[in-house]
């Protein structure tokens, strides 16, 4: 269970972010983002030692808002071989020094990630501990789910990422866009997020993409 401390980050989540997203590609403003958080949820890492949470960033910079879905693992030391994925570091007010990485890269997410598409975990709170959210619904075919080894092929692109085959992380989340998945997926993540007049969003955030047909011998 993720202890959830009420204290500082130097520098917060949201300067690290302000920082890293417009290197991402695909970052669709057009300078630096303006931030607020507007939602997400947590999962537990099972040994207590990963921070796991699937933020959602609201960018009103531009002319519209848009919102980023930004999974993010926070560590007590580096992640060997994730010095690409490194956002940035904090100074936790109880913790100490913590590296947050984009989570996408991280085996304890990944692995996590795909118990809740099974429904072996139970999303949590954002800010809150020990308290489910209930909000994040998830479904699951009984196909299609990736390796669960490490490591996995990481690619980002202009429509979010995706690891391994099959798993993809929608990376902007469009309120006034139809929020569906390919035909034949065999699984999604859906959680709830706040638009800057105050209404609650759901929108899709992971989904297992529909397995590419096999040949015929």
């Amino acid at each position: 269970m993720a202890i959830i401390h009420n204290t500082t980050l130097k520098p917060t989540k949201l300067e690290l972010l302000t920082a890293w997203l417009p290197t991402r590609p695909w970052y669709v403003g057009a300078g630096e983002p303006e931030l607020t958080k507007a939602g997400g949820f947590r999962l537990d890492d099972p040994a207590g030692e990963v921070g796991i949470e699937f933020m959602v960033a609201l960018d009103t910079s531009g002319p519209e808002p848009v919102a980023y879905h930004v999974p993010l693992t926070y560590r007590g030391a580096p992640l060997p071989g994730a010095e690409d994925a490194l956002i940035g570091t904090m100074e936790h007010g109880v913790l100490g020094p913590r590296w947050a990485y984009d989570g996408v890269h991280d085996p304890v997410l990944y692995a996590q990630l795909l118990a809740l598409f099974e429904g072996r975990v139970q999303a949590q709170a954002q800010s809150l501990t020990d308290t489910p959210d209930h909000e994040v619904t998830r479904s699951y075919a009984g196909t299609g789910l990736p390796s669960p080894h490490w490591p996995v092929t990481v690619t980002d692109d202009q429509d979010g990422t995706a690891l391994g085959s099959g798993l993809r992380i929608r990376r902007i989340l469009r309120p006034t866009d139809p929020d569906t998945v390919p035909e034949g997926a065999a699984g999604q993540v859906t959680g709830a997020w706040e638009s800057p007049d105050g209404i609650r969003i759901r929108s899709v955030v992971a989904f297992l993409e529909p397995a590419a047909p096999r040949p015929l011998a």
